[in-house]
Order: C-alpha cells, then structure tokens, then sequence
C-alpha cells in the first residue's frame, strides 16, 4: 500500500549493526533494531546526524545544509495507534466552524532584496520554476497571492534605469539596522516583471510602501503598481515589523504604538494628498511581530487604530514566527543560541500551532467586527533564517500544513510564507548560486508541499469551512474537518511520529452522521485519499504528494515527476464507518463528498507549464522565434552578476542571471502606462 522509501529513517529502523552518528564536536554509536516482518533492508551505511547540543557548525550557504537531527523518540506512553472521529454531515450541526476560506490562503512572501534571484532577471527574462511553482499553485486554487516586501520593502526607492541595465540593487554598505537589511534601489522593470508573471499565470501580488522617511514619503511603488498590476495588485503594506522599529534602531528607543499611531496619520494624509494613487483603501497594516509591544494586537487596537483609519485600510496584518535563530547569525553574550535538538520536537506536536493561534483569537474575532479580513503576512519556521535540520525538513511540512489548517480554523483569511535567499534554510524555493546555474536546478523546501496540500484541502468553491477534531485532544495525531457548500467534503490528518516499523501509524475510524448529530448515517460506499509522505521527519528530499515529488536537492524545475497515486478505501455504511491509516510520518486527505472525491485526481494534471517552450494563452500572443531559441542561452560577461540575496541575515547580490531555465519575453515597452507584452522564447 505504501512503496519503500529508502533514506536515513530505513537506516535507523532496519540497522541490526552499529552505526556510527557523527556531530560536529564529536561521535555517538547507535545501535538499530533488527530487522521486523518482512521488511527488506538496503546495505548499511553511514549518515551523520547531530547529537552535540548546540548549534551545529555549517559554513557552506544553508539553503543546502547537510545537517541531519535524529526524529524525535517515539513518547512514552505512545498515543494510541487507533482514533474514533464522529462528523456531522451537514455543517449546520457541527459547532465551532471557521469563517469561509478560500484555497489561496497559503501563499507566499519573498523578500524584495531576492526578487530578481526567484522571479527573473527583469520583465523580460522571467524564471521558469518559478512560473511553473505558481502554476501548481493556481491549478489547485485558482490564483496564487505572493508579497514581495519584507525588511528590504522599508528603505527601497526608485530610480528610472542603472547604467548596467538592471532593475535592483542594493547597498550594504549602507545597511539599515542591526539585522544587516540592504538599502534597496529599484526601477520600474521590477513592477513590469510582477506583471508579465501574471500575464502568464494568476499571480496577485502583495507589495509595500516605504517607511523609514516620515517626512518624505516614497508612493513612486504605489503610483507604477496600481497603473501596470491592475486587478493583479491586492495591496501595500504600511510598515513591516513596527513593534521593532526601537530595538532595530529605526526609530528612537522607546517607540511606542501611540508613535506608530501618529506616523501611520502622517502616512494617510501624505497618501490622500497623492492624485497619482487612486485607490486610497489599499493600506495593510499593522504588521506587528509581536514583540517590543507584547504578543498581541491588542496593543495597537486599542489606540483606534482601526477606527481612525478605516478609510484607508484594506486588511488587517501580524507577523510572527514560532522560535529565532538569531543568535547564531548575530551573536550577543546575553542571548546564547538556541539549540536545534530541544527545538525539533517543539515542531511535531499540535500545540506548537495552537499556541501561535492563541495570542490572535481576539483579533481575527475583531477583524470579522470591523470587516476586514486578518493575515499572517509574514511566516515561516524560525525567524533569522530558520534552522538546518528542522526547517528543511519534512518536519516542516507537516507543522506548516497543522499550523495552516490551525489559522484557518482560527479564521485568519491568509497567511504568507516566507523566502529569503541561499543563506536560509526555511526557503519555501530556492534558485542555484550563480556560479551553478548551468547544471544545477532548484531546490524545493518541505513547506512548498504544504502549501498544496492546504489548497487541495479547502477545494475550489471560495465556501469551505475548517473545524479542528481534537481526537482525544492528541498532541502528535491531529485532524480537521472541511466543509464545502454546507456538507463534509474532505478531512486532514497528521503523524508527528516517526517509526519506519508501522508500529505507530494510526486508523482512525470516520463516523458521519448518526444519531448524535440527529442525522441520518452518512458514511459513503467508499472515500478518496491522497498522501503526504516521507520516510522520517528528518528527510529533506524523498517527499511524495499522492506519489508524485517536485525531486531533491538542485533537481526541481517546478514539474511534479511521477505518477499521481489517489487511493480509494472502501467504507461500512451498515456500521457507519471509514477506517484511513496514517503513516508515521505522513499526512492523509480525505476526500468524502461526491463533488470532492470528482476533484480528487484534478489538480495537477492540466496545470499549465513551462519546459522548453511557451504555452499560448488568450490575452498572451505568444510565438516562438527559431533564429531567437538557437541563440537563447548567450549571455555576454557583463549579465553575470550580483545573484540575489537574502532576508535577514543574508548575503549575496540583489540580480539574477540568466540561467537556463529562464523564459524570455522580448517586446517589453517601458514606461508607467500599462504595456501589453509579446512573448517570442523561452530559453533553456
């Protein structure tokens, strides 16, 4: 039922021999169990894992780490390997339903600093993974909502052109605060890219208004996004992170939200005054990280800020991130790095998300208030880069797909997960170093997968309401409910555990309907189910959704590979039951409604693409010139420069090169009027 999977956890769960597990500091002897049933066991090998507390020493760039953690052991006692879960069929008898969501809940924030490393070159050259990771993305939900901001948003400034013909660059040497955030230049190119990505798939994109100058406000992003984004723009942050404004050395110490309060006034006026950005209601605010200020909104609320500027306010935001790894990148002697062995299994355990969820309860109850919808504008694993060996791990994946479901049950309306560049390791996606573009290709993180998988779960009707289970309020075995049109459609479930043997892998049996919810047996002659699967949450690469993987490490082109595996279990509608199992580790989607087990196998296999060459579209003309392709991969030296850089902490250049994997879309007019774009090759 479930194909072999042979990496580091069919080492550790077959091994009879001694292994030895190499730290940085040190060795460890582990000895495996033998071998159990009639499992087969590929040759021992050696891998290395950290067993030394303390951050593990890597000095190569960490999107590509090569940090390995020990799964957590299995708790003692385990949870019970069996779970009982009554639904009501109908959502009018199931209590604590969310609000309506929609499928583009998760999408995905990329700091402005790496925008040319992940997107492309210019609006000409656009990246082809990239293309093709969105369109995975608006296949399963219709659109994709993507934020490119971040600290870098807050002290760019436009320029008509630079003399080498890029659209962005930045100055370390003039770094804004302690995290190491570049000062951005940009020109209008990079809004002409954001919009010829739309042209080719239903991006809508996030941007931000700067915020360091209050007596000099920058709208130029505004005034170009509205005029060439359109209907493809969805709003402009107005500060990013300001409760740590004092501690970052943006503004004096001290600053309260009462300051923000006044500049957010200065902002408004400065706006309305501004005849070139038409649309005043397209601020999103606050973006509180929840730190200087205390770990609520509450703190901003409270001042009427809603109230005073309602006019101007489109959505309401917060930022937040479970745990830092700042220490290690910004040593201090009065905050000692945190150590990755006791952060893993904080990740893999159900009230990891609730806990985050905790501290906006009041607020996503007062966004409905007011009208507005809530985001998480920003998240990931860890802020600081995230941490080797968790954050690119299957571990990831799982806890992002509980913590999404956890926000929508919650009722956020959205929530972005973040990219930086090559110097992190919680990437979401990552482009090859310059110097390897030729014959490597990207690198996929976990949580991309999450993402997916989210989307397939609250379907594409715009209707779908989530409800957390709490089976036998079970810390590593969560399950959500989803509603679509009134009626159960699908179910989530989740394994924290990790054990190879099948020992811990769960069923649980679906009770629908019945007496207890005063409706008839619902159960359906059988249910779709589609899995998430690796095998240990310590791998990075051998991930399957429905059987299909986006590849490893330096393999991904934005191509799903292999056949899709959707698997149909028949159900007891005379005892009104359906029994799933749950891998451990893995996820399960459970279609159950007649319209969601239709869907179940649609994802993915119309999803529009972009290999070797152009795919026509209506509003697109779209051609592909011979003399132009044979000739595509040229590049003279002066195009060779400055790769991308990071979020905080990052390094490297703010340009892309031309790589080949690189669609190129010649014709582009410049200018601040919208400019309809002819697409001529794609270069490899």
């Amino acid at each position: 039922m479930f194909a072999p999977l042979l990496t580091i956890a069919s080492l550790l769960a077959s091994l009879a021999t001694a292994v030895t597990v190499y730290g940085p500091l040190g060795s460890t002897t582990i000895t495996g169990p033998p071998p159990t049933g009639t499992s087969t066991v590929s040759t021992a090998t050696t891998t290395s894992f950290v067993t030394v507390p303390g951050p593990p020493h890597y000095t190569e760039l960490a999107a590509y780490n090569t940090i390995y953690m020990l799964p957590p052991a299995i708790p003692d006692p385990p949870p019970s390997n069996t779970l009982t879960i009554g639904v009501a069929n109908s959502a009018q008898n199931m209590n604590g339903l969310s609000i309506p969501q929609k499928p583009t809940f998760f999408g995905f924030s990329i700091e402005m600093s790496v925008a040319t490393q992940l997107i492309g070159k210019n609006s000409t050259r656009l990246n082809v993974p990239f293309l093709n990771l969105m369109a995975l993305m608006v296949e399963r939900a219709g659109a994709v909502h993507v934020r490119v901001g971040g600290n870098s948003q807050e002290t760019a400034f436009m320029v008509d052109s630079f003399a080498d013909g890029g659209i962005l660059e930045k100055d370390k040497e003039n770094a804004s605060n302690p995290t190491g955030t570049p000062v951005l230049a940009f020109t209008p190119d990079l809004i002409y890219m954001l919009s010829n990505v739309s042209s080719l798939v239903n991006v809508k994109w996030y941007l931000g208004v700067p915020f360091n100058d209050t007596t000099n406000f920058r709208f130029q992003i505004a005034e170009v996004a509205e005029v060439v984004l359109g209907d493809n723009l969805l709003g402009f942050q107005a500060g990013n992170e300001p409760d740590l404004y004092g501690s970052h050395q943006h503004r004096k110490e001290g600053y309260s939200q009462f300051d923000y309060f006044g500049e957010f006034a200065q902002l408004t006026q400065a706006y309305q005054a501004d005849a070139n950005v038409a649309n005043k209601k397209s601020l999103i605010a606050p973006s509180v990280q929840g730190a200087d200020w205390g770990p609520r909104p509450e703190a901003v609320w409270d001042t009427g800020f809603v109230q005073a500027y309602d006019q101007y306010l489109s959505a309401l935001s917060v930022e937040h991130y479970p745990s830092d790894n700042c220490a290690v990148i910004f040593p201090q002697p009065n905050n000692p790095p945190k150590d990755p062995i006791q952060e893993f299994p904080t990740y893999l355990k159900h009230s990891n998300g609730q806990g985050l969820v905790s501290n906006y309860l009041n607020s996503t109850m007062f966004a409905q208030q007011v009208g507005k919808p809530f985001l998480m504008f920003e998240t990931n694993t860890a802020s600081c880069g995230g941490f080797p060996g968790i954050s690119d791990t299957f571990a990831s994946a799982l806890w992002a797909l509980d913590y999404g479901l956890q926000m929508t049950h919650s009722n956020f309306s959205g929530a972005l997960l973040h990219a930086g560049g090559q110097n992190v390791s919680y990437n979401p996606f990552t482009a090859p170093p310059t110097n390897e573009s030729s014959f490597h290709q990207w690198t996929v993180g976990p949580i991309f997968y999450s993402a997916m998988v989210v989307a397939e779960a609250l379907g594409k009707s715009n209707t779908s309401q989530v409800k957390d289970m709490l089976p036998d309020n079970n810390e590593f075995n969560p399950v959500y409910s989803v509603y679509e049109n009134g009626v159960l459609a699908r179910m989530v479930m989740i394994n924290y555990l990790t054990d190879p043997s099948g020992a811990h892998d769960y069923t649980a049996t679906v009770n629908v309907g019945g007496d207890q919810f005063g409706e008839a047996n619902s159960v359906p002659a059988q249910v779709k189910v589609k899995y998430l699967l690796a095998p240990s949450v310590s791998e990075k690469d051998n991930i399957t959704w429905g059987g299909q993987t986006l590849g490893g490490r330096f393999q991904v082109d934005g191509r799903l590979q292999g056949e899709e595996n959707v698997q149909t279990v028949p159900c007891d509608q005379t005892a009104n039951s359906c029994q799933i199992r749950v891998p451990a580790p893995g996820a399960a989607l459970v279609y159950f409604s007649d319209d969601a087990q239709s869907a179940a196998s649609a994802p993915g296999q119309d999803a529009q693409t972009f290999p070797t060459t152009v795919l026509t579209k209506t509003k697109n003309t779209v051609s592909v010139d011979p003399a132009v392709l044979a000739t595509a991969q040229g590049m003279s030296g002066k195009d060779r420069q400055q790769q991308g850089g990071t979020s905080e902490g990052g390094t490297n250049g703010a340009t892309a090169v031309a790589a080949p994997w690189m669609l190129v879309v010649t014709g582009a007019a410049m200018g601040l009027a919208l400019c309809s774009r002819r697409l001529s090759a794609l270069a490899w």
